[in-house]
């Protein structure tokens, strides 16, 4: 008798297990619950009952099994959600996987039934994250959730349309983090004349990725350097589709279409203990589809001047829209020309997203050459290209037509040719010829002056004691001079080519000229007071961002000086890297680390841009920022006061983390010393403290009061001198606190961000905004405090006081040079007053 009990209770606990996390298969005679759990053999991936965000709705979904932040990556059913715990996933008689509510009530079904009634089916969930429904005898998969995807697409899913059975996989978004239902974006491969990969919002094309070229997106550079994925692309007459496999299967990654329009590629860390963004589109106003309108060109690199220019032979549509910066309406024909049989011939558009490839004609036989016999002998044809990169060029596309959603990149991406009248192709040619001699007269001169400054070496040299040489060259050796320029660690591996035994490389500057294309327009970053900002690329791939000092420069070498020694000794996640410098003749060069997502400014304040950072990545931004600075007041060996903290002097990574850069202005103290006099104010208007901008003292509490007007701008989305209609004299910090005082804080938060805000969270953080923005600096926290209150919701927040510059003057706002405010390492100026 009691042997029986024993195996009645093991039969028990064998049945609960299974009911809870015990197997990765459901058969027919097992039914997942509310509370059970289908668990993938590697344990890897879960099937269960959830309720998303707040929602009580309760939804059968897929999730990372052994991830702390429970990630939802497909939905069963998404538009019928059930209401309380009476859920039951079972297979019924049919062999179909069904989803009852109340026990009898149908919500969701495969729809797919086993094709043979006498052999059951079962249900198994995969470590790929892929549900799949089988059939036993033969092991035959006859419905599985990879062909249905939600908003998130996992290694080794496929996208894309199946011709034969007209089976299409695409993602699409949630309505919002509370309901999976489907939202209004969608991501999606266009078959449609030459086969494109896009993303939709609200039924439009929102975003191009492009067709294929043989190894990539024509729109997305970037993956010519993904090392963790192996691509591959599949367009034949049963199908056409595109799956990432992951190379190393200890990597978890995954890529969620938003439901605010954004495709966004992650992976978890483990030791983080969140998932890091790496890769994301739209990136920058050009990715936006038809952003410059029909027959132009987009280019984001050439910073201060309009984005959108006319393809050659075309001219705006609208030149008075196209003044006023609005490109939309594209651009046409120059009147008065002929391109058919006239003499006609085709400029080459360098580095380019091909246009929209929809109504394309592709012909894979042909070769460049013959691609464009073939478009010169059709006179509707406006554009040629070759199809594919890999394959040395091969194929050919042709358009018919508009050119639609051209943009530049900086340094890949496709070469059009597009069709031009004779005069303009004439135009072109004297213009290229003119080019080829002045090249030819650069490089003779160079040589010439290379074999003058030979000559004139190997004389001092022999001739003269090394150190009457040396004396030719003080300015070189007093800069360089290691009180300046010896830090703590030597990044020399980080690029090639540095000069001499010191931490901080020195560059010649033929190498950084040789990176930059010899600081050439196209690959200029920005400008302010101190000179421009250059992207470059070393010999060994490295991308750099040359901060190049102009010869009139507000920044001298004092400042120059200060920041290669200050940055040179600072290591934080939260700070720009430097690595290396330049000095020679009359040239002074900052190399930092290429941060490609630009400056914080670049995001907060552009309309097009702002959704992009949801409440999540704000915080992320404050929190990062409220580190750095505590790393700078405390935690560093020297305490450093940055004195010209704001949005343009906050640069983002690949994964929008956080640095502060622009040292140029930051001064040191002593350990015990928390503040300072000068007469020399520098930095911008609105974010300086009054004590700093009124008498020159400056302390740890400036930085706090810049710490503060920046979070205020980082939850709002708004510059601190924005106006705001119910009070045109106040601005953001003196708007913020009306409202605090009214206790209706609310209206301080970006609408933008959507649902994706938590408001308790925003409205602590507006309160932690006004304590740093305090009149008094002794009211003020110190940075340590800020980040505690960041980082824990149990510490009590006082009551903050009247913060300072409440009303705007006729300066606020505006910074106190003849910059234009808009900073950063790849975007940068230097703001300075003198004292008085």
């Amino acid at each position: 008798m009691n042997t029986e009990k024993g195996s009645v209770y093991a039969l028990l606990l064998l049945f609960l297990l299974q009911g809870t996390i015990g197997l990765d298969i459901l058969s027919q005679n097992n039914t997942i619950r509310d509370g059970n759990l289908l668990v993938s053999s590697g344990k890897r991936f879960a099937l269960g009952f959830f309720s998303p965000g707040n929602s009580s709705h309760r939804y059968v979904g897929i999730w990372y099994y052994q991830v702390s932040e429970q990630t939802i990556v497909w939905v069963a059913n998404r538009e019928r959600p059930i209401n309380g715990t009476s859920g039951a996933l079972s297979i019924d008689s049919d062999g179909k996987l069904v989803l009852h509510e109340n026990g009898s009530f149908l919500v969701w079904s495969t729809n797919v039934s086993s094709a043979l009634s006498n052999y059951s089916t079962t249900a198994r969930l995969m470590d790929s994250g892929n549900l799949v429904l089988v059939q036993d005898f033969s092991e035959r998969v006859i419905w599985q959730s990879f062909d249905y995807p939600t908003d998130t697409m996992l290694p080794f899913l496929k996208l894309g349309l199946n011709r034969k059975t007209g089976l299409n996989r695409f993602l699409t978004s949630w309505k919002s983090p509370e309901d999976p239902t489907p939202g209004n974006c969608s991501y999606r491969i266009d078959p449609t004349g030459y086969t494109q990969l896009l993303l939709y919002k609200d039924g439009d094309p929102y975003w191009r990725a492009g067709s294929w070229t043989g190894d990539r997106w024509s729109g997305i550079p970037e993956m010519t350097h993904a090392f963790i994925f192996n691509v591959s692309f599949v367009n034949d007459p049963d199908e056409v589709s595109i799956m990432y496999g992951v190379l190393d299967a200890s990597i978890i990654t995954r890529m969620v279409v938003s439901e605010s329009g954004s495709l966004r590629r992650s992976t978890w860390h483990d030791r983080d203990q969140r998932w890091i963004e790496f890769w994301f589109a739209p990136r920058d106003q050009c990715d936006y589809y038809g952003k410059c309108g029909p027959n132009s060109n987009c280019n984001p690199y050439d910073t201060g001047q309009f984005e959108c220019t006319c393809l050659p032979g075309f001219e705006p549509k609208s030149p008075t829209d196209w003044d006023l910066r609005d490109g939309s309406a594209g651009c046409v024909r120059r009147g008065g020309v002929s391109v058919c049989r006239s003499g006609e011939g085709f400029v080459k558009v360098a580095r380019v997203k091909v246009p929209d490839t929809t109504k394309a004609r592709a012909n894979m036989s042909l070769n460049l050459k013959e691609c464009k016999e073939e478009c010169l002998r059709d006179c509707s044809c406006t554009a040629y290209a070759s199809a594919s990169e890999s394959l040395g060029g091969s194929g050919c596309l042709m358009w018919h037509g508009d050119l639609l959603d051209t943009r530049t990149f900086g340094h890949s991406g496709q070469d059009l040719y597009v069709r031009v009248d004779a005069i303009e192709l004439a135009r072109y040619r004297k213009t290229r010829s003119l080019n080829q001699k002045t090249s030819a007269a650069i490089i003779l001169v160079s040589i010439l002056t290379a074999l003058l400054l030979a000559g004139s070496f190997s004389y001092c040299l022999v001739i003269k004691k090394r150190k009457d040489c040396r004396s030719h060259n003080p300015p070189v050796s007093d800069i360089t001079n290691s009180t300046y320029l010896d830090g703590p660690q030597s990044v020399k591996d980080h690029v090639d080519g540095p000069r001499g035994n010191r931490d901080v490389p020195l560059y010649d500057l033929s190498t950084i000229a040789s990176a930059t294309n010899n600081f050439s327009v196209l690959n200029k970053l920005g400008q302010g007071g101190f000179g421009s900002v250059y992207k470059g690329i070393m010999d060994n791939g490295t991308e750099i961002a040359v901060k190049r000092l102009s010869k009139h420069s507000g920044q001298g070498a004092e400042e120059f000086k200060n920041e290669v020694r200050l940055i040179a000794k600072l290591q934080h996640r939260n700070l720009v890297r430097i690595l290396g410098c330049c000095v020679e003749e009359d040239e002074k060069m900052l190399i930092y680390e290429y941060l490609p997502n630009k400056s914080l400014d670049a995001f907060l304040f552009e309309k097009t841009r702002r959704s992009l950072l949801d409440w999540r990545k704000r915080f992320e931004i404050a929190s990062g920022l409220a580190r750095g600075l505590l790393y700078l007041h405390q935690d560093s060996r020297l305490r450093i006061i940055h004195r010209d903290l704001k949005a343009s002097n906050v640069l983002l990574d690949e994964a929008m983390n956080p640095k502060i850069s622009d040292f140029g202005m930051a001064r040191i103290c002593g350990a015990d010393q928390i503040q300072g006099n000068t007469n020399r104010v520098v930095g911008t208007y609105g974010y300086m403290s009054p004590e700093y901008a009124m008498e020159g003292i400056f302390s740890i509490k400036s930085d706090v009061y810049s710490f503060g007007v920046l979070l205020l701008e980082i939850i709002s989305g708004k510059r601190n001198s924005a106006y705001y209609h119910e009070n045109p004299s106040s601005n953001l910090v003196g708007h913020a606190w009306e409202l605090w005082k009214e206790g209706n804080c609310k209206d301080v938060i970006d609408e933008s961000m959507g649902d994706s805000c938590s408001k308790e969270e925003a409205l602590r953080c507006i309160q932690i905004g006004l304590l740093c923005v305090q009149e008094f600096a002794d009211d003020r926290p110190n940075m340590s405090a800020v980040v505690l209150m960041l980082a824990n919701n149990d510490v009590a927040l006082a009551f903050p006081k009247r913060p300072a510059y409440v009303f705007k003057s006729k300066y606020h706002g505006a910074n106190l040079s003849s910059s234009d405010g808009t900073t950063s390492v790849n975007d940068v100026t230097i703001s300075e007053v003198e004292g008085r």
